[in-house]
C-alpha cells in the first residue's frame, strides 16, 4: 500500500514510518512525498517464524492422553511380555519398529479401553492380569523400504493375540482402506484365532470374523499382500497366511493347522507336537503353503524387503525396474553347462545364473515340488517370473505338486505385471497309478490353465527335452508366448526316443535273433527319431522362432522383454474360467 506524508519528514523518518506500518499491517508499505509519485521509502513485512509464541501449551487434560497412550503402548501384562524373551520373539510395538521405524499412523489405539483401563468411566479398580489394549491388534499405515503399506500385527501379551469384536473392526477396516487406497498389505501374524469366550458378535455376522476371507478374496490381485507367521495361528487365524500372495515362516517360532494339537487329540486320537503338526517343515514341504522360510525375526524382514522389489503397488501398475547388473557368470558357459543326453541331470540354478542378473533370484517355495523351480528374478533389471524344469528332481518331471505350484506361481505373476520366462526341459507329465491318485490331471490342468489366460509378456526357451504335454504347460507354440526360442540342445516331441522306439518298434526289434544286429538297429531308430524331434528340424517347420546360440540367450531374452514390455493381449468376454 501507499503512505504520503507531508513535505517536511525526512528520508530517515520515512524509512521508519514505512517499517512501522509494514510490520503492524502485515503488508508492503511504500511511502510518498504529497501528490508526488517518486518513492521515499518502502518495506516489507517481516518474516515471521512459525508457530508464533503465544503462552499456550499442553493442559494436564493433554498429558493425561498421553499418559493414557504410554500404558497402552505397554501391551498385556508384564508376565505375558517376559515370557516373549524365551521364545525369541519381540514384543509387538518392537516388531513394528524393526518394520518401519516410526509408524505413518496407527488406528484404533483405544479400541476395547472402557473394558480394561483404570481412567475408564465405568471402571473403579483395574485387574492388572486383565489387560486388553487396542484389543490385542494393531493396524495402520507405515512406510517400508520407501513404499507406502497398510499393516496389521496381532500382540501376543493380549490373549494370545486372539480375536475379539474391536479387533476384527479394526482388522475389516484396514482391508477395506486397502482396496480403495491400493497400496500393499503387510500381515505380522501370531493369531491363537477367535476369542471363544467373547464370540458373541463377532463369529458369524455380516461384518464379523468371517468377513476377513471375503475382504481378503476381494484384495486377492487388487494389491500385493504379505504374510509373515511369527507364532502359532490356529483355526480363522490360519487362513490369512493361506489367503496371502506370500506367506513367510519364522524357523522355531511359526505355526499354523486347522486345530491345535489339543483339539485334533481330542477329535482324531492322535497326539502330536505344534510342530510336527503345522510348523514351517511341513508347510515348506508338504503343503506348499509356506513361500518362504526365516531364520528370525531379522531375517523374515530381509526377506519381504527383498520381495517387494519386484511387486508393483497395485494391479494394472508396472513392476519397479532396478539398476541392471550383469549375470553371476558369464553366458558363454551355457553350452558347456546342458548335457548332451536328455537323460544326464544338470542343475537349473546354475543355468540362471548364466543368464539373469546376479543376486536378483528369490526362489519361492523351493522345497515343494523340487521338479520346478519358481522364482522372482530380474533380466537387464527388469522383473521376470521364472518357471524352470529342474532335471535334478527326477528329470524335471511333472508332478502334481510342481504342477500346482507352478500354477499359483503364473496366476500371481500374471496378477502384478510381472513377465514370465519359461525355461523347458521335461519328460512331461509323470505317469503311474499314485500321481493319478494324487490329480496329475486335476493338477495338470490348473498348470496349462494358468499359462493359457496368463496376459503378461511370455517367453519360453526349449533348453533341451520338452517331451508331451510339458511343452503345453511350459509355454510352448500353442500358448500364445510372444517367442519360442530353442538352443541347439533342444528337442520337441510327444515322447522321449526310448519311449518311442519302445513303443513303434518293439515287436519288430524283438522278432530281431541276432542281439548285435538288434542293438544295431535301435541305436539307428534313436538316431533317426532324435533328428526328427531336433530343434533345428522344430525352427526349419517354424514350429521354434528361432535357434539361438546359447552364448546370446541372455541379450536375446532382454531384447525380446524390452520390445514386448507393453504387449497388449485380451481374454475372451466372459464371467471367468471354472478350472481353478
Amino acid at each position: 500500500m501507499k503512505v504520503r506524508i507531508g513535505q517536511g519528514a525526512t528520508t530517515e523518518e520515512a524509512r521508519a514510518i514505512a517499517a512501522a506500518l509494514a510490520e503492524h499491517l502485515d503488508e508492503t508499505v511504500e511511502v510518498v512525498v504529497d501528490d508526488g509519485e517518486e518513492v521515499l521509502a518502502s518495506a516489507d513485512p517481516p518474516e515471521r517464524e512459525y508457530p508464533l509464541d503465544d503462552d499456550l501449551g499442553p493442559t494436564g487434560r493433554e498429558n493425561r492422553l498421553r499418559e493414557e497412550l504410554a500404558d497402552i503402548y505397554e501391551g498385556g501384562p508384564e508376565k505375558y511380555r517376559e515370557r516373549l524373551s524365551e521364545q525369541g520373539k519381540l514384543f509387538v510395538r518392537d516388531r513394528l519398529e524393526l518394520w518401519f521405524g516410526d509408524l505413518t499412523f496407527e488406528d484404533g489405539r483405544f479400541a476395547n479401553f472402557d473394558s480394561w483401563h483404570p481412567d475408564a468411566p465405568d471402571i473403579e479398580e483395574a485387574d492388572p492380569d486383565i489387560r486388553l489394549p487396542a484389543d490385542g491388534l494393531l493396524t495402520g499405515a507405515a512406510e517400508f523400504e520407501g513404499r507406502d503399506v497398510h499393516f496389521m500385527a496381532n500382540d501376543f501379551t493380549v490373549k494370545a493375540g486372539s480375536m475379539a469384536r474391536r479387533g476384527v473392526e479394526k482388522f475389516l477396516r484396514m482391508q477395506q482402506r486397502a482396496l480403495k487406497s491400493g497400496k500393499p498389505v503387510l500381515y505380522l501374524m501370531d493369531s491363537s484365532g477367535g476369542r471363544i469366550d467373547e464370540q458373541t458378535g463377532f463369529f458369524a455376522n455380516r461384518e464379523g470374523i468371517g468377513k476377513y476371507y471375503y475382504n481378503h478374496s476381494m484384495l486377492s490381485g487388487r494389491v500385493p499382500q504379505i504374510c509373515v507367521l511369527y507364532g502359532p495361528c490356529i483355526a480363522g487365524a490360519a487362513y490369512t497366511p493361506v489367503f496371502a500372495d506370500f506367506t513367510v515362516m519364522v524357523e522355531g517360532m511359526s505355526a499354523m493347522a486347522i486345530a491345535s494339537p489339543r483339539m485334533v487329540e481330542m477329535v482324531t486320537g492322535e497326539a502330536i507336537s505344534m510342530e510336527e503338526l503345522g510348523g514351517p517343515a511341513v508347510h515348506a514341504r508338504h503343503s506348499g503353503s509356506a513361500d518362504l522360510v526365516a531364520r528370525d525375526e531379522e531375517h523374515a524382514r530381509e526377506l519381504v524387503a527383498q520381495l517387494v522389489t519386484y511387486l508393483p503397488d497395485h494391479a494394472g501398475e508396472k513392476p519397479p525396474r532396478a539398476e541392471p547388473t550383469p549375470p553371476k557368470y558369464s553366458p558363454d558357459g551355457i553350452d558347456e553347462l546342458i548335457p548332451e543326453s536328455p537323460n544326464r541331470p544338470y542343475d537349473v540354478h546354475d543355468l540362471l545364473d548364466r543368464v539373469v542378473d546376479a543376486e536378483s533370484v528369490l526362489e519361492l517355495r523351493p522345497d515343494y515340488g523340487p521338479e520346478i523351480v519358481t522364482a522372482l528374478t530380474r533380466i537387464d533389471g527388469r522383473p521376470v517370473g521364472v518357471v524352470a524344469n529342474q532335471p535334478t528332481q527326477r528329470s524335471g518331471a511333472i508332478f502334481p505338486d510342481s504342477a500346482s505350484k507352478a500354477a499359483e506361481f503364473i496366476w500371481t505373476c500374471d496378477a502384478y505385471e510381472i513377465p514370465l520366462l519359461y525355461l523347458c526341459d521335461t519328460p512331461g507329465f509323470m505317469a503311474g497309478s499314485a500321481v493319478e491318485k494324487e490329480g496329475i490331471l486335476e493338477e495338470g490342468k490348473k498348470f496349462i490353465y494358468a499359462t493359457s489366460s496368463a496376459t503378461v509378456p511370455k517367453q519360453t526357451v526349449v533348453v533341451r527335452k520338452a517331451y508331451g504335454a510339458g511343452i503345453y504347460a511350459m509355454g510352448g507354440p500353442a500358448y500364445d508366448p510372444e517367442s519360442v526360442l530353442g538352443l541347439p540342445s533342444g528337442e520337441v516331441a510327444i515322447m522321449g526316443p526310448e519311449a518311442a522306439i519302445n513303443a513303434v518298434y518293439r515287436n519288430k526289434l524283438d522278432a530281431i535273433d541276432d542281439d548285435e544286429e538288434r542293438a544295431r538297429r535301435e541305436a539307428e531308430l534313436r538316431e533317426e527319431y532324435r533328428r526328427d524331434i531336433a530343434v533345428h528340424r522344430m525352427a526349419s517347420e517354424v514350429v521354434v522362432d528361432d535357434v539361438v546360440p546359447p552364448s546370446d540367450l541372455r541379450a536375446e531374452l532382454a531384447a525380446r522383454f524390452a520390445f514386448y514390455e507393453d504387449v497388449e493381449k485380451s481374454l475372451p468376454e466372459k464371467k471367468h474360467g471354472t478350472v481353478l
